[in-house]
């Protein structure tokens, strides 16, 4: 902090309020269940976001439970950023019975390597924690009220009223179990930040609460250079072709048979690939289905690491989005970041309403559709990748990656909201 004794001959110009916010250094607990060396795009965000808070003067450190350790815990610095790593059970690749129960375990595993660490009488002057997963509620709430100070919820998925909208469950039991722990960490945060203008009126009544606050934190990427890729289309039945790429996740939420019937097609068109590369609960079944259609211009392979991300959009030339329509709530996927950052136009196929669709269409970086004809998005897709004004929009993607999803600006929004509470 700086010398009071200074700042109060500053009060007329600036503000002391101001002063402080400019110059005021923090010691944060962030709290993730997801960090490199995992390959996610939640992870790479994750890693993005804590080397800014280091690079912008703060004390970050990075909690993550991890089914993938011999001891309670692990500490080390890495690129800035000091990471707690503490013992727990596989949460990943896993049956949903077995998933619940480690996630549900989580803030006590987290509380446990906690103490057991030399962090363990740490006092922290903000608590921030990322979601999914919904489980963190407890260890929040605990680490809060151990240190005094405020909390803000960094919210990319609001569940399990998505997994309603998608059909996967019903509003039963089970899912008045999961919304009990999603009350749970509302009820802690002092901050809820949801990453779309759509998402605000989900959290409208829970805002209304004297403390809270409600904004929009717009996700985030830092900047990344081409070190190549494991991955050569040169080197694939796909090579010479323009290729449709979809890097990430492929689950109930996407919706990826989209992808598939978009495939089949365009199945005639030799000059029309889809690599598709990630993993997820859908992966067998679509790799099964593509096998069964015979869809030669359908090429599959395993997750990457995110380093080879730039290399492998590299050669590509569109970025598939894609999210179930029966989604009633509302994001901005990390791959659509990816694509922007890598100067790749994007099909989506996405949910009625959601922001992602003005976004596109305002900034012209391609093309947005809303419903389930096949041969609609084939159309929507083969004039995309036919376009004459594909560099055009690959230059739109790279400014609106620059200027609106930088981790820097990400930062510097939590900096604010978290200072004006402890000044």
């Amino acid at each position: 902090c700086p010398d009071h004794t200074q700042l109060y001959g500053l009060r007329e110009s600036r503000g002391l309020e101001e002063i402080l916010r400019d110059s005021f250094s923090m010691r944060i607990a962030l709290i993730a269940d997801a960090y490199p060396p995992l390959r996610s795009s939640g992870a790479v965000q994750l890693r993005d976001l804590s080397q800014e808070f280091a690079r912008q003067g703060h004390e970050i450190t990075v909690i993550v439970p991890s089914a993938q350790m011999g001891s309670p815990w692990t500490l080390e610095v890495l690129d800035g950023v000091q990471v707690l790593g503490v013992k727990a059970m596989q949460t990943r690749d896993t049956g949903y019975v077995r998933r619940t129960l480690a996630e549900l375990a989580l803030s006590y595993f987290v509380r446990k390597g906690l103490q057991a660490s030399p962090l363990r009488n740490t006092k922290w002057d903000a608590v921030v924690w990322y979601s999914p997963t919904i489980f963190f509620g407890s260890v929040v709430g605990w680490l809060k009220k151990k240190s005094a100070c405020p909390s803000y919820l960094i919210i990319r998925d609001i569940f399990p009223e998505w997994a309603v909208d998608l059909g996967l469950m019903s509003r039963g039991p089970v899912y008045r179990f999961f919304k009990f722990f999603e009350r749970l960490q509302y009820s802690v945060a002092d901050t809820v930040a949801v990453q779309s203008p759509s998402g605000l009126p989900y959290f409208a009544e829970w805002s209304k609460q004297p403390g809270r606050s409600l904004e929009v934190l717009q996700n985030w990427l830092a900047p990344a250079h081409n070190v190549g890729c494991v991955i050569n289309v040169a080197d694939t039945p796909l090579a010479g072709r323009r290729i449709f790429v979809y890097a990430g996740n492929m689950g109930a939420a996407q919706g990826m048979d989209m992808v598939l019937g978009l495939a089949e097609r365009l199945k005639a068109r030799t000059d029309v690939g889809f690599l598709l590369v990630g993993r997820g609960s859908d992966v067998q079944r679509l790799r099964g289905l593509a096998d069964e259609k015979q869809l030669g211009n359908v090429c599959f392979h395993d997750e990457i690491d995110p380093t080879e991300v730039p290399g492998l959009l590299a050669q590509c030339h569109v970025g598939l989005v894609m999210l179930d329509p029966r989604h009633k709530t509302h994001n901005v996927p990390g791959k659509f970041l990816t694509y922007m950052q890598a100067g790749l136009p994007v099909l989506a196929r996405i949910n009625s309403g959601n922001d992602l669709c003005d976004l596109i269409a305002q900034e012209g970086v391609g093309r947005a559709y809303v419903g389930d004809s096949v041969e609609a998005f084939a159309e929507l897709g083969l004039a995309l990748c036919e376009s004459s004004d594909r560099d055009l929009m690959a230059e739109k993607a790279r400014a609106l990656a620059q200027s609106l999803y930088s981790s820097q600006a990400a930062v510097e929004q939590i900096v604010r909201n978290l200072t004006a509470r402890v000044v």
